[in-house]
């Protein structure tokens, strides 16, 4: 049997370049679809004020995470800036096979991970209406020395460059139609024979359907 036939619930896969709108986009799609759970990833940097362990982050020890990587338990993992951050296979499997959707916030190099690994995923690639566009959202959001900008601006094209890897394209040029167009993908997913199968057994059984 399959790894897609254990699992009931969706796992939806979000990335785009700095920017492009993702988290505002992906914030206001968990807001309007409660059943939705964001993968919290594991890190071994030191909590910032505010933030809760198991909410913004599950807070790990370098020795429990470097435990758990030997363990097979990350999809994904990396080191930024001398800290480690890891993406849980066991806690998404556990949650999809409940019947739970998962999204998960990445780049596309940790997409990629993912997708090996779980290829039915629904992936979504979020990309700005213009070069021109996407500068103008990093000069509003006034995060970022005018270097820093132009620097995200060079590896923006080499990460849309990843686009074609992903099963959906999203231009966020409108914001309330790109979350429209988001919904619907949540939605198609949803529906798809094999999910329904799995979330709506008795039913199917009752009817005499059999999903081979």
């Amino acid at each position: 049997m399959s790894q897609e036939q254990h699992f009931s619930g969706c796992l939806f896969i979000v990335a785009a370049p700095s920017g492009a709108g993702k988290s505002t986009l992906v914030n206001a799609l968990l807001k309007e679809e409660p059943g939705i759970k964001l993968s919290i990833s594991f890190t071994t940097r030191a909590p910032r004020p505010g933030e809760e362990n198991g909410r913004e982050y599950h807070f790990a020890s370098v020795e429990d995470f470097l435990a758990r990587k030997a363990h097979g338990e990350f999809i994904e993992s990396a080191e930024v800036h001398g800290n480690y951050y890891g993406t849980s296979r066991l806690l998404i499997e556990d949650e999809i096979r409940k019947g739970a959707d998962v999204l998960l916030e990445i780049d596309w190099q940790g997409a990629r991970q993912v997708m090996k690994q779980f290829p039915q995923a629904i992936s979504i690639f979020i990309l700005p209406p213009s070069i021109a566009a996407l500068e103008e959202r990093l000069k509003k959001r006034g995060q970022d020395e005018p270097h820093v900008i132009t620097r995200r601006l060079l590896g923006a094209g080499g990460e849309m460059a990843h686009a074609p890897e992903f099963e959906y394209i999203l231009i966020n040029e409108q914001f309330d139609t790109a979350l429209s167009d988001l919904r619907a993908i949540v939605r198609a997913a949803r529906c798809r024979m094999k999910q329904q199968a799995r979330r709506n057994a008795d039913l199917f059984t009752q009817l005499g359907i059999h999903d081979d």
